[in-house]
């Protein structure tokens, strides 16, 4: 349900809240908040919280380092774990400066232009992302282990899949936070699991998508067990995507729907638009050293191609109809930024409308088992980290639609996060010392 602010005001007085936090993603997509009590909500909303965002990574430098929240009416949701005398809620926010201006780096506000964008050329955008994640023990003091939750396999049953009640547990957590979810298994993976909730606009499928990560995390600590969105936490096994589905509608209709039969030119363009820039926009989908050793096994994509229903393909056309007809993206991983992410997509998908981009023939084999005389005809994704920065760095597109500031910033981030890798002498070591406790 969405909120307005008098409707915000109310509900905090009728059903005993005394704490609101206002989270925020930084540049690298991670959450952060800040706590006030509900009596200083009517404030918050009227002239903002400030905060030191030179603390903040990618944010200012400490010589300019105020900016202010706004809280987002629309984004109300209660946190069911906390307790249920002295409620707490929790919103998503605007960042701004201290004239009022918007913070360029806001997350939310890139991806608000994206979705404009696309409504003033007559095209609704609505995303449904699929989220895999690793569940794995606690020791004695609750800190992390590596030592998965199980050693199921996909759509396993209990007792051989362990994760069913704690997957039970988040389902029904997201409903009480609006979110729905659509479907819940084992994956691949020991301890892998996916919770895949309904698509909606592509604002709300961003802030779905962080709600959805700390909520898996905060009831996978309750029951003892520590969740992990880390694209390979384990070597030797599946690693974590984020499988980002895109429906396009114009009219009221959705220009996926039946496309294999009617070829839709837009929605073709559309595709081709995301296919020409994939490999410059790679560095916001997989931002992590980790995040390249997925490509090339284990269902995840690394040749530029797509396809019908064909799951070893960057993108493909799953089978289904009418509202749920759609683009599957299958080379991004859960450590994104979701605001970054989907908004360089949205534009990349308009740039292929306008540019009316003719859309490359659909490739039906199986890549994984492809002779190599017949892959080595087709362009690869970006295979590291160091390789995905220069590809940005070089980028117009990239340059046109995020700002230079936090450009600079992210690529600068980056750039020393490949340097310390190369540096490592034990590379794996460094990987999980850098990534298996945040992300």
């Amino acid at each position: 349900m969405k909120y307005t602010m008098d409707e915000v005001l109310q509900f905090v007085n009728d059903n005993d809240v005394k704490f609101v936090r206002l989270s925020f993603c930084d540049i690298f997509g991670t959450v952060k908040n800040i706590s006030i009590l509900s009596e200083e909500l009517p404030r918050a909303f009227k002239s903002g919280i400030s905060f030191d965002a030179s603390s903040i990574k990618g944010f200012l430098n400490i010589e300019e380092s105020d900016l202010f929240l706004y809280p987002d009416p629309s984004t109300l949701s209660i946190l069911p774990w906390r307790p249920q005398q002295g409620r707490v809620v929790r919103f998503y926010c605007d960042i701004k400066y201290p004239d009022g201006s918007a913070f360029e780096g806001d997350g939310r506000a890139i991806l608000k232009k994206a979705v404009d964008a696309a409504l003033n050329m007559g095209y609704k955008i609505e995303i449904g992302p699929e989220c895999e994640f690793y569940l794995f023990e606690e020791d004695e003091k609750g800190y992390p282990t590596k030592i998965p939750h199980d050693n199921a396999g996909y759509f396993d049953l209990a007792p051989l899949d362990r994760g069913e009640n704690v997957r039970r547990d988040i389902s029904l957590t997201l409903e009480q936070m609006g979110i729905l979810p659509e479907c819940s298994h084992h994956e691949q993976g020991p301890g892998q699991n996916e919770i895949d909730f309904k698509y909606s606009d592509a604002m709300s499928a961003a802030d779905n998508l962080v709600t959805f990560k700390s909520a898996v995390k905060t009831i996978a600590h309750l029951n003892g067990l520590y969740a992990s969105f880390m694209p390979k936490p384990l070597k030797d096994f599946s690693g974590s995507g984020l499988h980002i589905n895109i429906s396009l509608s114009k009219n009221n209709m959705n220009l996926f729907d039946k496309v294999k039969c009617n070829h839709y030119e837009e929605a073709e363009s559309f595709i081709a638009g995301i296919l020409n820039k994939i490999k410059e926009i790679t560095v916001f989908l997989n931002p992590l050293t980790n995040s390249y050793h997925r490509f090339g096994m284990h269902s995840a994509p690394k040749f530029v191609t797509w396809s019908y229903q064909n799951r070893s393909q960057l993108i493909r056309i799953p089978a289904a109809d009418g509202i749920y007809s759609r683009m599957e993206l299958r080379s991004s991983d859960p450590s994104c930024n979701p605001y970054y992410s989907f908004a360089l997509l949205i534009y990349a998908g308009l740039e292929g409308i306008k540019n009316k981009m003719k859309l490359m023939e659909p490739l039906n084999i199986n890549l994984y088992e492809a002779d190599e005389e017949i892959l080595k005809n087709y362009e690869t994704i970006p295979d590291s980290l160091k390789k995905a920065i220069e590809c940005a760095m070089g980028s117009n597109f990239v340059a046109r639609y995020l700002p230079q500031k936090t450009l600079k910033k992210f690529f600068s981030a980056k750039t020393d996060e490949c340097i310390q890798y190369e540096l490592a002498e034990n590379k794996e070591e460094f990987e999980h010392r850098t990534y298996f406790y945040k992300i």
